[in-house]
């Protein structure tokens, strides 16, 4: 569980976050906003990246406040991932796996499932977008870790790896893990959403089901629903 309490964030003159209090349980939440509504910076407080300038963030009831152990328990996916171009798919996996200290894990399901196998000796500069993205999401699933954070997950996918992505996230959501997804294509948000957290200004305008967003806005379709949002508060 996620358990977060009255967080604020500012850059400069600008305040992100004002106050934000969540609980977040096993499940898929999307966390969803305009641009600049502060939801990159919310899930970065919890990957402990940023800093809030005030409130608590508790992971299974213990404050994260500088402690570093509780981000093996987080797989992230974030909206841009720069590693090094001059190497290849085989030995980028292997450098992370290092990293994590998880030598054993067998990314062979993996690569079977994002058809990767023939890309393996390939550099990354000479990838697709839509390749690398590939490569970012069975690096962020091969760990198993209880929590995710998906930036973006569906950037630069075709239309089959999109559907192996709604899969995927489905499964792990069967395993009682906590998985916060942000995302612009709404069709994507609505087929793997439990929960919908509406960040508006810093602060969150709503949290609650896909139905219940329909049913508090008035309208008959999850995107209208997020339309009405945008143009009431832009009136």
């Amino acid at each position: 569980m996620i358990t977060i309490n009255n967080l604020h964030k500012k850059f400069g003159e600008i305040q992100v976050l004002k106050g934000i209090d969540l609980c977040i349980n096993t499940g898929v939440f999307a966390i969803l906003g305009p641009n600049g509504s502060g939801k990159t910076t919310l899930n970065k407080c919890i990957l402990g990246m940023v800093y809030p300038d005030k409130g608590t963030i508790s992971i299974d009831n213990k404050e994260i406040t500088s402690q570093w152990l509780y981000r093996q328990k987080i797989d992230y996916l974030p909206q841009i991932a720069n590693f090094p171009n001059n190497i290849t798919v085989d030995e980028l996996i292997k450098m992370i796996k290092d990293l994590r200290n998880e030598k054993k894990i067998d990314e062979t399901e993996l690569l079977d499932l994002f058809k990767l196998k023939p890309f393996l000796k390939k550099k990354l500069n000479n990838l697709s977008g839509g390749t690398k993205q590939k490569v970012n999401l069975l690096l962020t699933f091969l760990f198993d870790s209880p929590i995710l954070i998906l930036d973006e997950p569906t950037t630069g996918l075709d239309p089959a790896a999109l559907i192996i992505l709604k899969d995927l996230i489905l499964k792990e959501k069967q395993k009682g893990k906590i998985i916060l997804v942000t995302s612009h294509i709404m069709s994507f948000v609505e087929d793997i959403s439990d929960k919908i957290i509406f960040i508006l200004e810093g602060k969150i305008y709503f949290n609650g089901s896909i139905q219940e967003l329909k049913t508090s806005t008035g309208q008959e379709s999850f995107e209208h629903a997020i339309a009405n949002i945008l143009i009431d508060n832009h009136a």
